[in-house]
């Protein structure tokens, strides 16, 4: 997965950072080869390690994976994965490598998966015969591990498929969808989507397979919502805001309508309720798909009864509430294999992939005082530093006196001012779309411009040598660092 660059365009080009562990250097051994033979409406599921490599083609008949259409004849790589391949008509699989799990079962959900697309196709239908009406605001809930994501995806694939041009929502911090983790992002899907990468790439200085996608990224920098419910109940609001201009702008992206995405741990706790219910609102969901919990599909259709029925008389958007089982095939992914994912991604964003696009960071030093860098504010952190706020915005009270949200209750606040030191050495700093002198609440609802990872601090000599994808100067913009993604140590050696 490659995220965009940042667009450095001022003055002297920084010097290409090659000191860097190559994942590619050990010598390959000869992959073993085999031929599956996949009956029709079967899925053939597999599992790759980190450092392992598993080629699949297919040579006859039809298959798909998570809803992207396989071609005939062409070669894809997978390396620390886990995967499946469904067909509808049956297929022949050839595969070069072996999987550290592999099985073919009879029992998969894309029956309910595909009922589900058609429903919402019909709804898609029924919004282009208007000029006004919205297309369907999907929003996918479900415990950590149920598939929410292989959901999406595969809703996003079959609704491009038919030309349809929907906007996906992200708002896990852990997924990082076509960014890295810790963000939320928010697309308008109009081209397939990238079998081996998942959703995809977005914009680098090497060549896509498949057409890039521009994201909107905003920086939450915590690993569930609970970190901060303040800082992502607004951004949440700002991602709303912006989403529902560009479908008011695009008459194909408001009849595609939203498909949402949304972490485990906001549906298993009364506070990740708060919050599963302020994204509803924001995003005006008309259909809500519950996968892999019957006590989360009852607790939805009592806390949304007043809007469920045909013959409500709420004000608010009339929803659809939708329960689906968990697929068989969803697996739990330890915290082992989810730190190799973040610390892959964070690697791919600044050396690109190996044997794919091979990227040449820059790198450039950077005195204390031309930093101007924020840190989020998360529980004890934020009490402690709530001496290093502006005046006004370490209170107890949600604003300043101007309107201005600044700390949540209790004194956590969005962000607070961080110090120049070994502390940052390691970290992935997002640099945001604000300016040095705006207030804090702007800063925290701003975009992100693109990464830098802090590669080396002298605290003696008061610089830190900072890596960048891309040449130039470091822009005078404001920074920000968290505790997740954690520090990547291994980077640069």
């Amino acid at each position: 997965m490659s995220v965009p660059g940042l667009q450095l365009s001022e003055l002297p080009i920084g010097q290409p950072f090659s000191n860097f562990t190559a994942q590619d250097s050990t010598p390959v051994e000869p992959l073993t080869e085999k031929t599956y033979e996949i009956a029709k409406f079967r899925e053939w599921r597999f599992e790759v390690a980190f450092g392992a490599t598993v080629e699949v083609k297919l040579l006859k008949g039809s298959a798909e994976i998570f809803g992207t259409e396989l071609p005939i004849g062409h070669k894809f790589t997978f390396t620390g994965t886990k995967s499946a391949i469904f067909t509808w008509h049956g297929c022949t699989l050839e595969v070069r490598g072996t999987p550290s799990v592999e099985y073919t079962s009879e029992e998969t959900p894309m029956t309910a998966y595909t009922n589900l697309h058609f429903a919402l196709e019909k709804l898609r239908g029924m919004a282009g015969e208007s000029a006004t009406a919205q297309g369907p605001r999907v929003m996918i809930i479900g415990p950590e591990n149920a598939g929410k994501t292989s959901l999406v995806k595969i809703l996003t694939a079959y609704a491009v498929r038919q030309g349809r041009k929907p906007a996906v929502v992200n708002l896990d911090p852990k997924e990082g969808v076509l960014s890295l983790p810790g963000t939320l992002s928010a697309t308008s899907f109009s081209t397939i989507m990238d079998v081996e990468e998942g959703f995809g790439s977005s914009p680098t200085s090497g060549p896509s397979p498949v057409p890039v996608k521009l994201p909107l990224v905003y920086y939450y920098g915590l690993e569930t919502p609970e970190g901060n419910a303040k800082l992502y109940k607004a951004l949440v609001s700002r991602m709303a805001v912006a989403v529902s201009s560009r479908l008011s702008d695009d008459d194909k992206n408001r009849t595609s309508g939203i498909i949402l995405d949304t972490p485990g741990t906001i549906s298993q706790t009364p506070a990740g309720y708060d919050l599963l219910h302020h994204a509803i609102s924001e995003f005006s969901i008309t259909t809500l798909v519950v996968l892999g919990s019957e006590r989360l599909y009852s607790d939805m259709l009592r806390r949304f009864e007043d809007r469920t029925s045909s013959t409500s008389s709420s004000p608010l958007p009339h929803i659809s509430i939708i329960k689906l089982s968990k697929s068989g095939g969803c697996v739990d992914r330890d915290e082992t294999f989810l730190r190799a994912c973040r610390e892959r991604c964070i690697r791919e964003y600044f050396f690109g992939e190996p044997k794919k696009r091979t990227l040449s960071p820059y790198t450039m030093t950077v005195g204390f005082d031309d930093l101007n860098i924020w840190r989020v504010g998360e529980g004890a952190a934020g009490l402690l530093n709530t001496s290093l706020l502006p005046i006004g915005h370490g209170d107890d009270d949600d604003d300043d006196g101007s309107g201005a949200p600044g700390a949540a209750g209790g004194g956590q606040a969005l962000l607070v001012q961080a110090d120049c030191g070994m502390v940052l050495q390691h970290s992935v700093a997002a640099v945001l779309h604000a300016e040095l002198a705006d207030p804090v609440h702007v800063l925290a609802e701003s975009s992100v411009m693109g990464f830098v990872y802090i590669a080396s601090v002298d605290e003696q000599k008061r610089y830190m040598k900072i890596l960048a994808p891309m040449p130039g100067r470091l822009p005078p913009k404001p920074l920000v660092v968290s505790s997740f993604p954690e520090p990547t140590f291994s980077l640069v050696g």
